[in-house]
């Protein structure tokens, strides 16, 4: 029920100005609580949400683990439940690696909707993992680019993505020269300091900067994040969870949420970044908008 991420759009931009109203919104989400499992290098994160709006309530659980000697196991895994608001019954278990696969890409799309230059031809993905694919789904049906590029730490794995996809890719044997000259990037790597430098970026480009999950973890470097335009899908969370904001002690510009709602300009003819965390009512919306469907279906 989720082949075309595009499908979540509407839900996720009204859900996202809704997050970025305050209380009035509608949206009630804690910052994820993050246990650490010390003894094998992993985490486990909590995120529940309601939104009014959807009246939908659900929480997902998400375990990261970050240099995995199987790699035939994703670093990532999650599971969504879906409760009934009025009464607190569950309703429904959904998949959550498939949900946060595409609810992620798709806001990446919104960011990138609003943010990217106005004649934006090269498209960059560094990282060849699950949300390199489901970025690049969404990237190639909503824009049109003429040339995609991907970098990967393992060069294997970027060749092999470029023969899965359904469009030509160029497979890059270093991350500058996959960068060079790109109107937009994608970062969906696992790494833990930069691999994106500031001074390998075009002027006016856009950056969506997906990994780097904790407050710890670094994908770009000091020089990108101070001399970019920062936009965060939430303060409060880039300002606990993300090390490339905290780190580098960039200033926050704006929530994606509030260019939306009008209330912060876009600005893309600056060079932007949008850091994504990911947040509760994302999954939200996207585990209602699967529901609905499979019920209708039913």
């Amino acid at each position: 029920h989720l082949h075309r991420a595009s499908l979540l759009l509407p839900a996720l931009e009204a859900a996202l100005a809704n997050f970025s109203a305050g209380a009035a919104g509608g949206v009630v989400q804690p910052v994820r609580t993050v246990l650490p499992v010390p003894r094998h290098g992993g985490y486990l994160g909590v995120m529940p949400a309601y939104s009014a709006a959807d009246d939908a309530l659900t929480t997902k659980l998400v375990t990261f683990y970050e240099h995995l000697k199987d790699s035939s196991v994703p670093s990532h895994q999650a599971t969504v439940l879906l409760f009934d608001p009025s009464n607190g019954t569950l309703k429904a278990v959904l998949d959550g690696s498939v949900i946060t696969a595409k609810r992620t890409a798709a806001v990446s799309a919104i960011a990138t909707k609003l943010l990217m230059p106005a004649f934006a031809e090269v498209l960059c993905i560094l990282g060849a993992g699950v949300q390199a694919y489901s970025h690049y789904d969404i990237f190639t049906e909503l824009f049109t680019f003429k040339e995609v590029r991907i970098w990967n730490r393992t060069k294997e794995r970027a060749v092999k993505f470029a023969s899965c996809v359904s469009g030509p890719v160029r497979v890059c044997s270093s991350a500058q020269e996959a960068v060079t000259g790109a109107d937009v990037i994608v970062t969906v790597t696992m790494a833990t300091a930069p691999i994106l430098f500031g001074d390998w970026v075009k002027p006016g480009a856009h950056i969506n900067a997906v990994g780097a999950s904790r407050p710890d973890w670094r994908e770009l470097d000091d020089e990108l994040m101070k001399n970019s335009v920062l936009f965060v899908d939430s303060r409060e969370a880039a300002l606990t969870e993300s090390g490339d904001v905290i780190l580098s002690g960039a200033e926050i510009f704006a929530e994606l949420g509030e260019v939306l709602k009008g209330t912060k300009p876009a600005l893309p003819e600056k060079t932007t970044v949008f850091k994504s965390l990911g947040m509760a009512v994302e999954d939200t919306v996207a585990a209602k908008f699967v529901y609905d469907a499979w019920s209708a279906g039913n």
